[in-house]
Parts: structure tokens; C-alpha cells; sequence
């Protein structure tokens, strides 16, 4: 059975956040999400899209000879097939990287593949659907990712952090939700408590604000 996946954009920017924000990406955003977090930016990714097979989004991404591929969403492992596709993307050379949400199953990634995972905070409204299991399967290549709007989101955040000795594990952001949580203040709170953590602005918003496809 050919396989297919249901595609919002295949597109070639920068990279704006994870360990390799600032280089030139394809990102193949997929279709669909089973969360709502309160301060989500790609709504428009929740339906709609176009039915591609694998071997046809690998087409179109060699288009671009790029080095580095990213998989986003919307939530791209609720799809099946996107396991498949993270493994065919890695079989060509491309550095590869999945953004989830980690309330999904991250174990069957390939191992060559770089995993981008949020826990979701408390103001994301979808802090229950966290899959802590999930933090056994990241190592020193992927990223875990808290998205932090507000006192509460940064206390809880550190409370993970040293709960699950994260740094000790991978790569930790700490990103400020745009338009909700001060800069400046987050960088300020993560220098005087001294955490290991890596302050991530997203770049893409401060290039092309909230322009779909960018």
C-alpha cells in the first residue's frame, strides 16, 4: 500500500529556534493536531492540506539540496506515517529534526533522527497530555523545549528541570511565548537562578512575524 501523508506546506527558510536556528531548512509542516495549547501559532495547520506519498515530499524536498530538514505540525507524529518518512528523509544524508509535542510515543523515531520536544507548560491549558515516559528516549542530540508565558510557566519549568535532571540529558530551551511573556525578564530570571538552560527567541517571528510559510 503506497504510503501518504497529509501535507499543510513544504517550505525553505531558516531555521528560528532548536541547536540549529539562523541555517537555511526545508520544513515539511503536516496536517492535523490533537492538541490546543493556548498560545499555538500554526492553527492554520489543524485541517485542510494536500495528500502527498513519501516518495513525492521527498521530491519536492531535494528541490532545495538542502542540509537540513525539519518535520513540524501541528503534531507530525499523529500521523503514522511520518515514523516512515523521518527514516527515508534520514536514508538520503539530510540532517534531520521532528518538533512534537510529547504527548505522542517517541520511541519508534530513528535514531538518526533529532528530536525537538516540548513539555508543555502549565498555561499551554494541555500540561496533562505531557508523556514524561517520553524523556527516556532523548539523548544528547535532541532538545526539550518549555514554552513559558508567565511566573508559574518558569517555576514549573525549573521544578521539571531538576525533577528529571534534563540537562544532565539533552539540551534544554527555555522559549518566551510571544506576546505574552517579557524577554528580557526570562533572561534575567534564567541568569540569576543560574540554570543550564539555553534562552531561544524565535527568529523567523522577529524576521517575518507571523507570515505562514516563513
Amino acid at each position: 500500500m503506497t504510503e501518504t501523508l497529509r501535507i499543510t506546506e513544504i517550505f525553505y527558510s531558516l531555521q528560528g529556534e532548536s541547536n540549529t536556528v539562523g541555517w537555511p531548512t526545508v520544513f515539511i509542516r503536516l496536517t492535523g493536531c490533537p492538541l490546543r495549547c493556548s498560545y499555538c501559532d500554526t492553527a492554520y495547520a489543524f485541517q485542510g492540506g494536500n495528500t502527498l506519498t513519501i516518495d513525492e515530499i521527498i521530491v519536492q524536498v531535494k528541490t532545495y539540496n538542502p542540509s537540513y530538514v525539519t518535520v513540524t505540525g501541528g503534531e507530525p507524529l499523529a500521523q503514522k506515517n511520518c515514523f516512515k518518512l523521518l527514516e527515508k528523509l534520514a536514508d538520503i544524508g539530510i540532517n534531520v529534526a521532528v518538533e512534537t509535542s510529547g504527548a505522542i510515543d517517541i520511541s519508534e523515531v530513528d535514531s538518526r533522527v533529532t528530536k525537538v520536544m516540548d513539555l508543555k507548560t502549565p498555561s499551554s491549558n494541555e500540561e496533562y497530555r505531557n508523556l514524561y515516559q517520553n524523556i527516556e528516549y532523548l539523548d544528547t542530540k535532541d532538545q526539550v523545549k518549555f514554552v513559558i508565558s508567565n511566573d508559574e510557566d518558569y517555576v514549573w519549568s525549573k521544578n521539571q528541570l531538576e525533577r528529571y535532571q534534563l540537562h544532565k540529558r539533552c539540551e534544554v530551551l527555555f522559549s518566551p511565548s510571544a506576546g505574552t511573556q517579557d524577554y528580557t525578564q526570562l533572561a534575567d530570571q534564567i541568569l540569576s537562578d543560574r540554570l543550564p538552560v539555553r534562552f531561544q527567541l524565535q527568529l523567523h517571528k522577529i524576521l517575518w512575524g507571523d507570515v505562514a510559510g516563513k
